[in-house]
This record gives structure tokens, sequence and C-alpha cells, in this order.
């Protein structure tokens, strides 16, 4: 009986079954410029998300959705009728799975669903998969994910989450406060049976109420994650996490005299003067690899509360709304200010470093970004991860493969997408330049392909202009 039940709600997370969007509205066809049954991507560089060495001069083909071959370009014939693009100069890579995503901005205590932005803009970004990590209006969420499967609007498949569970804490916090392990049953409860997939724990919940949600989660076919403090996470490993977000930033395991089921006041600060080379950090390593409890990478969200080295860009500046984009500039002149929340450089750096041991250790390290007023935004974010994995040591292909096929194996579609490879869903992200030799490149994408159909990046971010931070 459980194992149907997951399985109703592993299919209601992906939508449809066909790999073919059988219905697109007017307003969803608007942004398909390539639609054809067969379509050939010819003479095209090829990063497929395995972590193998990059592909040069490939042709893909794909068929009502689907990748059905994939060769040298002097191999593989284009079939007969097929819509051909000649892609040489190009790199192809899977589309991008964002594993810490969400539906709202947020900037200045003002928080705003994005139903038109944020899928517009993950879409043109790259990201036609996302896993939403906590929701402040999830209702909407939940429609939005409707909306998207039935082609009524474009964006990325959703895997919904719950509204963020905490302990005791902010009385002004919009997620949902548990005071009892009961407490905790009974929520799960209720989201699992409105059609939530994943739930988030926050930083204020003790060890008690986590057990009891994570037990009764996994009863009904969900997962969890989670943004942690006052449990380590090695704590939350023992309990039966799925996941953790943002990485050696919130673990707080290593913060001296730690009390149980307290959130240290340091905790972010202090981690800078850890040693992620040390036997207690590589034992906690070894301990979340052993018990399969995935990483998700945050990078480009951090780097932006660094006075030293935070992107700015015109790009970001062009999608907000005029007064979002006031509040955006105000707050970026404030980086750095005493008593300013800020990640230091040398944190900054532990926490590649932590990221790179964890994923030489065998652990599943996936990468999202965290849509927020300090300049991330849906699919921009998610583009400078790559270029920041790069950075912190990974290789081309391991960095897509964090960004793709490790996303997926997470939440479990890994057999239908996530990589590039025959009889696999054609979710696809075609890049004008090399992001392989120039990792700046994976800004230019061009056309973004999700099950079959390629959609014109250009046209979607061009739809919300001035957009962000109203709708």
């Amino acid at each position: 009986m459980r194992a149907l039940r997951w399985s109703l709600l592993f299919f209601a997370a992906i939508g449809p079954l066909s790999a073919q969007q059988t219905r697109r509205s007017a307003l969803t066809q608007r942004f398909v410029a390539e639609d054809a049954p067969v379509i050939v991507l010819a003479h095209v560089k090829v990063i497929n998300g395995t972590g193998q060495a990059s592909l040069p001069d490939r042709t893909v083909i794909l068929r009502d959705g689907m990748i059905d071959q994939l060769g040298p370009a002097d191999k593989v014939s284009s079939p007969a009728g097929a819509r051909v693009l000649d892609l040489t100069g190009y790199t192809l890579i899977p589309g991008i799975i964002g594993m810490h995503q969400h539906t709202y901005f947020a900037i200045n205590g003002r928080i705003t669903q994005m139903t038109v932005t944020g899928p517009r803009l993950y879409l043109a970004g790259g990201v036609t998969t996302i896993r939403t990590a906590g929701s402040f209006f999830p209702y909407n969420e939940l429609n939005l994910k409707r909306a998207i499967d039935a082609g009524d609007t474009p964006g990325p498949r959703i895997f919904t989450s719950a509204p963020y569970l905490n302990g005791v804490g902010n009385p002004a916090y919009l997620g949902t406060v548990l005071k009892t392990p009961e407490d905790a049953r009974r929520v799960v409860a209720y989201w699992a049976e409105e059609g939530a997939t994943w739930l988030k724990f926050q930083g204020a919940v003790s060890r008690a109420i986590m057990a009891a949600g994570i037990e009764e989660a996994h009863h009904r076919g969900m997962k969890v994650t989670g943004h942690l403090c006052s449990v380590t996470f090695r704590e939350a490993a023992a309990l039966g996490i799925d996941a953790l977000e943002h990485g050696f930033i919130t673990n707080s395991e290593f913060v001296p005299d730690k009390k149980p089921d307290i959130c240290p006041a340091n905790n972010m600060l202090y981690q800078a003067d850890v040693d992620v080379e040390s036997p207690i950090v590589q034992a906690s390593i070894q301990d979340l690899v052993e018990k399969h409890v995935a990483l998700t990478s945050t990078l480009s969200v951090y780097e932006l509360f660094m006075a030293d080295r935070a992107p700015f860009q015109q790009r970001v500046l062009d999608a907000m709304s005029l007064d979002t984009r006031e509040m955006y500039l105000a707050s970026r002149k404030d980086l750095g200010a005493a008593g300013g929340y800020s990640v230091s450089t040398r944190l900054f750096a532990k926490m590649m470093q932590y990221e790179r041991a964890f994923a030489r250790a065998g652990g599943v390290l996936t990468a999202g970004v965290d849509p927020w007023g300090n300049g991330s935004l849906p699919g921009y974010g998610d583009q400078r991860n790559y270029e920041l994995l790069c950075e912190a040591g990974f290789t081309a292909p391991e960095a897509i493969r964090i960004m793709t096929l490790n996303g997926a194996t997470v939440l479990g579609i890994a057999d239908r997408y996530g990589s590039i490879e025959a009889g696999k869903v054609a979710d696809l992200v075609v890049i004008k330049g090399d992001p392989e030799t120039r990792p700046a490149d994976i800004e230019n994408v061009t056309l973004v392909f999700k099950a079959g159909a390629g959609y014109d990046s250009a046209k979607l971010i061009a739809s919300v202009k001035g957009l962000v931070g109203l709708q």
C-alpha cells in the first residue's frame, strides 16, 4: 500500500506521463521557437550530465519529445523531413534541475509570489525542473504547478513543498510553528493530502519534532530537507532526513558548547575558523554519505552577501520593478556595514572546500538558487552556481552533473531526466559558446528544450522585464 501511494505521489509530482506536452495554450505557445516532431541538433558540443568528459561535434536527434540518438556528427544521419539546427560553436547540456528554488521573491519584508516572473525566468535560464525549498504561498504554488503541467503557462516542472516547518520562535514567522511531535505529524499528514511532495525544516526545530515529522513524511511517500541550526547535520541524518540545504554554513555541529535543540547565536560566524580537513569534519561528511543524505549547494546566494565580490548585472536590474530595483541597490550599499549580515572571504572559501570534500567522499551534491532581494533571481542564480562550482575546483562535467543528474537522482527521476542519453526525455539547454573553457558562457542560453519543445530564452526574459517584485 505504501509503495502504491508513493507511486501516485511521484506521478503527481512530475505531471503527465507523456514526454511531449499534449496541449499548450496560446500564451505558452508564443514562447516556443522549435516544435517539430523530429529535431536534429547538429555539430554541437555535448556535456551530457553524467560527469564524463565532454563530447565534441555531436549530433543529437529528438523524436516525439525524447532523445532518440546521440553520436558523432559524421556518423549520425538526419532523418528525412527533420528540422535541422546547425549548432556549430554551441554547447548542449541537460536541462538544469534546481534543488533550492522558490516561487516567491522577498525584499525588505515584502514577499511577492512570482506566478509570472519565476517560472519564465527559471525556464529562460535553462532550468526545466525545480524542487521548491519551502513555500509562503503553498496553494498558489500547487496551482502554478498544475497550470504548467496542463500547458496553460510556461515554466519548469515543479516538485512542490509544504510551508516552512519550524519550532517556537519569531511571532511574525510565516511558516508553520510546531510545538509538539503530534503537531508535526498532523501538519505533515495534511500537506501530504494537499499534494506537497517535500518538506523543509528550519533552524529552531527540536530533534523530537523533526523525528516525528520525518517518520510521518516517509510513511506518506514524502521527502524531507532542512535549513538547520538547532539540529546538527549528523543529528538530522540519524533521524532519517533526506537532504540538507546550503552546506557547511548551516551546520552547527562544530560550534563549541553547542546545546541540544538550541541554535547557537554565532553559528555562521564561527564556521570560518573550522578546519574542513580535520577528523571531526571528515567524519561528519562520511556519516552523511553513508546515510545517503544529499546536500544542496547555494553558493550564488551567499556570494551576494560579500561586499568584495558580489556581482552586479544589468540583466538583474532590467528584470526588477522600479521600486524593487531601488530597494536592491540600497541593500547593496549596506553590504559589509557594521552589524549587517555578511559572509567573509574566508568563510566562503570554507564552503567551497566542504562541498568538494563532500562530493569527493561520494556524497550527492546538488545545486539551487534562493531568489531573494539581494539580487538572486530565478535562472540567473542557477547559472552563477555553475561558475562558482567551477571556481570551487569542480571540472565542467562535474559541475554540470551536480546541477542536473544529481538533482534527478535525489528527486527519484534519474531514469527519465538529468542527462543526455538515448531514451530519456528531451530536456536540453542550448548555449552559445563553450562554458567548459569560459564558465561565464553558461549565461548565453538561446534555446531551452522541455520535453522536446524548444523555448526561446530571449522572449521569456523580455516578457518579464520590470516585473520581478510585482508578479
